[in-house]
């Protein structure tokens, strides 16, 4: 039999991108899952209905001259962002931005004005300076995969000027050809929980190793707040942009390199505002990054896993990190060995969507101190315990299909013409595992509601060849069409295998 499927397609907001990588951590200290989301989880800022938390004590941080310097020479430059109710002037979220040209081009994170660009009907974007002016301010166009906005000052939204902040110049960017060095002090600047404006003195220490796209690694203490403010270097020029910090550690934050934030300006200073919400937009965007995404990925060979029988699809860790235990030597009952690896960085789009990622986890099980019934009925229990999510707001319940696989036919046509809520399907040639070891395989499809075309991919897999030996398989993809979600199973699949073909007869004639 052959695999596969029909699918079917059926308080207070961020201010900080946080706990980016802090999935490493969560893992080792209380087992994540691999169908949890990755790392990069906004950080409500504080506001009456839902206050923060208070920050973990550190040292008090000593004050420069140049860090004065640095912040006198560019406080007229910088701006609180502010996402108010439409009919009202109660703040959803607030955030940090700086300007970029005379005309009043502000850079900020994309999640910080989310809210306005998914629903403009119900909220507007505001602006506070230093020395306390308001405004009102536009949205041009923004990067979602490098969680970037470009807005802008509305004329005459205060005090008749031009666009409000005439005279005030702007912050210029550290050229391309002058990359920094590990160790150069480096300038964060913001407005923390929506306290004051300050400035943070830190070091750059190169781009995070493993991250699918540069950021760069700044060990600084931002904050909730500071989320879209420029970092600068010694001559003040614009060298990142707060975006996310390591949830359980201190003076570790990650910063949006500067050359993205330029691109952007010069991609949209002259855009027109936007005035619907942005899905069709973020949808373009998502497109184009998961199909580099899947390509870049299928690229790469499957690593070895070190089990003695089996080949297990472990992938390589150019932009993501596994993590791995087991059970100890003196293991009475069931042994087992585990892997989980991820990529550390999701696209935000909203609070309940962070997608454009890949995860997957492997089980290896030994149950010959058990028994063959015993074994069966914890290896069995592992399967079902595995969650596969549900409908919600903005993505449909999993339509899944579950078989039994024999290696080497390829994928039916039936399912690269099943219905699957956006592009139709390329008819690649496909192929399940082709050296014999029978799986029993499920692949389950949720579609976003207002993505057309994406869908999140789970394919839950487990060898059912010896009575007392097994093991368990997962991968999850976020954000995928459904041509790559096809591509992506196929290549997961094809990563379980034998180590050997002539492996032991016993364990064949006891399926």
């Amino acid at each position: 039999m052959t695999l596969l499927t029909m699918f079917a397609a059926s308080g207070a907001r961020p201010s900080l991108r946080f706990g980016l990588l802090a999935w490493l951590l969560l893992a080792v200290a209380i087992g994540a899952q691999a169908q949890q989301d990755p790392g990069p989880k906004p950080l409500a800022a504080p506001t009456a209905a839902a206050p923060a938390a208070p920050a973990a004590s550190a040292p008090a941080a000593v004050v420069s001259a140049s860090a004065r310097r640095i912040y006198e020479d560019a406080r007229a430059q910088l701006l609180q962002i502010r996402t108010l109710l439409k009919t009202q002037n109660s703040q959803a979220s607030v955030g940090s931005g700086f300007l970029v040209s005379a005309d009043g081009h502000v850079l900020s994170n994309y999640h910080v004005i989310s809210q306005f660009a998914l629903e403009p009907e119900r909220y507007r974007l505001r602006f506070a300076s230093t020395d306390g002016q308001e405004g009102a301010l536009e949205l041009l166009d923004f990067d979602v995969r490098r969680d970037l906005a470009l807005l802008r000052v509305v004329s005459g939204s205060l005090g008749g000027l031009d666009h409000g902040l005439t005279g005030r110049g702007a912050l210029t960017f550290r050229p391309a050809a002058m990359p920094l060095a590990k160790g150069d002090r480096i300038y964060s600047m913001g407005n923390p929980h929506d306290i004051a404006f300050a400035v943070v003195e830190g070091n750059y220490n190169g781009l995070v190793e493993r991250s699918f796209d540069p950021l760069i690694y700044f060990s600084g203490g931002i904050n909730p707040g500071m989320s879209g403010g420029p970092v600068v270097d010694e001559e003040g020029r614009v060298v990142g942009v707060n975006v996310s910090v390591m949830s359980f550690a201190q003076q570790m934050s990650f910063l949006v390199p500067g050359q993205y934030a330029q691109a952007l300006l010069e991609r949209g200073r002259k855009a027109k505002p936007v005035t619907a919400p942005a899905w069709p937009r973020l949808r373009e965007q998502l497109m184009v990054f998961q199909d580099e995404l899947t390509q870049r990925f299928l690229a790469q060979p499957w690593a070895s896993a070190g089990h003695a029988h089996y080949q297990l699809p472990v992938p390589q860790e150019q932009f993501m990190r596994c993590w791995g235990r087991g059970t100890p030597a003196d293991t009475k009952g069931l042994e087992f060995q585990r892997s989980q690896c991820r990529m550390e960085h999701a696209v935000f789009v909203n609070d309940a969507i962070q997608t454009g990622y890949l995860a997957m986890s492997h089980e290896a099980y030994d149950g010959a101190k058990l028994g063959a019934i015993r074994f069966a009925k914890q290896y069995s229990g592992s399967f079902r315990n595995e969650r596969l999510g549900r409908e919600d707001k903005f993505r449909t319940a999993p339509f899944c299909k579950e078989e039994f696989i024999e290696g080497g036919a390829p994928i039916p046509d039936a399912v690269r013409q099943a219905p699957r809520g956006g592009a139709e399907s390329s008819g690649a040639a496909l192929r399940s595992p082709g050296d014999g070891l029978p799986l029993r395989a499920v692949v389950c499809l949720r579609a976003y509601r207002k993505l057309a075309g994406l869908h999140d991919l789970s394919v839950l897999v487990t060898t059912v060849d010896g009575a007392t030996e097994g093991a368990l398989g997962r991968f999850d993809a976020r954000g995928v069409s459904f041509d790559n979600a096809l591509k992506l199973s196929a290549h997961y699949l094809e990563g379980f295998a034998w180590i050997s073909k002539n492996k032991n007869k016993e364990s064949r004639e006891l399926r």
